[in-house]
């Protein structure tokens, strides 16, 4: 067989060579609408290629453009989360060794924070015109416009080639923050990115795919890369995720599938309920991050959306299981509701789906041992295969992340699951949302507590919490260990830069701030 190694460039090259017509539909931070080609992004991304190349960059809409360029030159694309704190964004860039950050303009305010504290990185590059580029920008140091920069290589892009490149080169950085401790960077390396199984996404052609999905968000689930092996139709809604714009780009341009975290699709829900709308042309949206409460699943599939879990980790670059139903559930004999009701199953995280097959599994006792796949046993994850990072960035010992076990909550020498308690409180009528957590209790070390916002209109007293803890005693999936010992109410629940519920400081300013009745 031939040598021909795996690499971003081969996809976009792909996309623009077979799908070159093909749309990618952007809209801005100043709010317009562009749309350019699979064509376009391919010379605009050498283009890019050879302007960061004369900034010394190395081996070491805009964004796709920097990514594909950046990757294509031998070097990292860091992408960082601009929705953490300064002194967060300003640590992960240091330990990344960042040189140059590229950021749209709005994000002024925020480089002039960060800057001071990365000393390795030597300047900014707005990603934005000569028309639009602040005339002094208020930095320590240099400050470049992208489109200027792209415009002084147009004469060279004729004669442009891409670097060889070898499938192991690194080629991407990101940092999780699902971990104790720091956040910790993951490397992914060239042949990583075009992992794209079509049980999960099925994405073809023929498909339009709203990103909700951030790019700094473990690199977009992938999506980016996915999309142009493919020659599907993207659609880019930028830093426009309130619930009515995403309606309308869905609506607006056809979009028959999308990807995003609970958060986003709960919200959207709640516009489409309250304005009497429907989807034209919606028929699957990917639910990651967090398991989506049986009412969301439930009212999605009435409008014609069917609902598909998937779970993950930046870690596993990030896809990990699958939850599709097999041929044997659909061919066999199981009706509809029997269809749903096993999708509905996947809400308590402890049946999600199965692995795919880059992604070996298995559960171990405290002692290592093995434990029986049968659906209740509960142990440490271990994970392995070609797309499972081996280290963290900038660390010798194997890789091995404790924070995820926040999804369990141990009371009365049980472990309780935190999302099945949470889906089961969403279904009680005057509660919005809603976060299981632990306090210290005399008798088991600690016990549960249900933090929830009243629904508009609801009165947060004790007759409220009784009804509450009425309910959840009462409901099919909570066991009675697991049943809440009290309820706190709260305005607001924080959420982090992923779209979670948080659990630092935010969280416990919110329990301090809580109604106890």
């Amino acid at each position: 067989m031939q040598h021909w190694p795996l690499v971003t460039t081969s996809l976009i090259e792909y996309a623009a060579r077979w799908h070159g017509k093909q749309e990618i539909i952007c809209k801005t931070v100043e709010g317009s609408t562009v749309i350019f080609t699979y064509r376009d992004l391919w010379d605009r991304s050498k283009l890019c290629a050879l302007a960061l190349r004369e900034l010394g960059v190395r081996n070491t809409t805009r964004h796709m453009e920097a990514w594909y360029g950046i990757m294509g030159l031998r070097a990292v694309c860091h992408t960082l989360d601009p929705r953490l704190s300064a002194e967060d964004i300003a640590w992960i860039a240091d330990h990344g060794r960042d040189t140059w950050i590229m950021a749209v303009a709005a994000f002024l305010p925020l480089l002039e924070q960060i800057l001071p504290l990365c000393p390795k990185v030597r300047g900014a590059i707005l990603l934005t015109d000569r028309q639009r580029m602040p005339r002094s920008p208020p930095l320590d140091r240099p400050c470049l416009c992208y489109e200027a920069l792209l415009d002084a290589q147009v004469e060279r892009l004729a004669a442009f080639q891409w670097p060889e490149l070898d499938e192991n080169t690194p080629c991407g950085l990101c940092y999780t923050s699902g971990t104790t401790g720091n956040p910790k960077g993951v490397i992914n390396l060239l042949h990583v990115m075009i992992t794209i199984m079509p049980d999960a996404l099925a994405m073809g052609s023929t498909t339009t795919m709203l990103m909700v999905v951030p790019q700094f968000h473990a690199k977009s689930w992938g999506i980016a890369f996915a999309a142009p092996m493919v020659g599907c139709r993207l659609v880019l809604p930028g830093p426009h995720l309130d619930s009515e714009n995403v309606y309308h780009m869905i609506e607006a341009h056809g979009v028959i599938m999308s990807a995003g975290v609970p958060t986003v699709w709960a919200n959207l829900l709640a516009h489409v309920e309250r304005h009497g709308l429907r989807f034209s042309r919606l028929q699957a949206i990917v639910i990651g991050g967090a398991a989506a409460p049986r009412s969301h699943i439930a009212a999605f599939e009435d409008r014609g959306a069917e609902v598909r879990h998937m779970w993950g980790m930046t870690e596993l670059s990030p896809l990990g299981s699958l939850g599709l139903p097999k041929y044997s559930q659909v061919e066999g004999g199981l009706s509809q509701a029997a269809l749903r009701d096993l999708k509905l199953a996947q809400v308590d995280g402890t049946r999600l789906g199965r692995p795919h097959v880059f992604c070996n599994m298995r559960i171990v006792h405290d002692s290592r041992r093995e434990l029986a796949h049968d659906g209740t046993s509960v142990g440490h994850l271990q994970v392995r295969g070609p797309i499972v990072v081996e280290r963290y960035h900038r660390q010798d010992r194997p890789a091995t992340t404790g924070g995820r076990c926040k999804d369990v909550i141990k009371s009365g020498g049980e472990w309780s699951s935190r999302i099945v308690l949470e889906n089961a409180a969403l279904g009680h009528p005057k509660v919005s949302k809603r976060r299981p957590s632990s306090a210290p209790y005399p008798k088991w070390n600690e016990h549960l507590l249900l933090v929830a916002v009243p629904k508009p209109g609801a009165t947060p007293d004790d007759a409220l919490r009784r009804d509450v803890l009425a309910f959840m005693a009462s409901h099919p999936d909570v066991a009675k260990f697991a049943v809440p010992d009290d309820v706190l109410f709260v305005e607001a629940i924080p959420y982090g830069a992923t779209g979670k519920a948080s659990l630092g400081p935010a969280w416990t300013d919110c329990l301090l701030g809580a109604a106890v009745v």
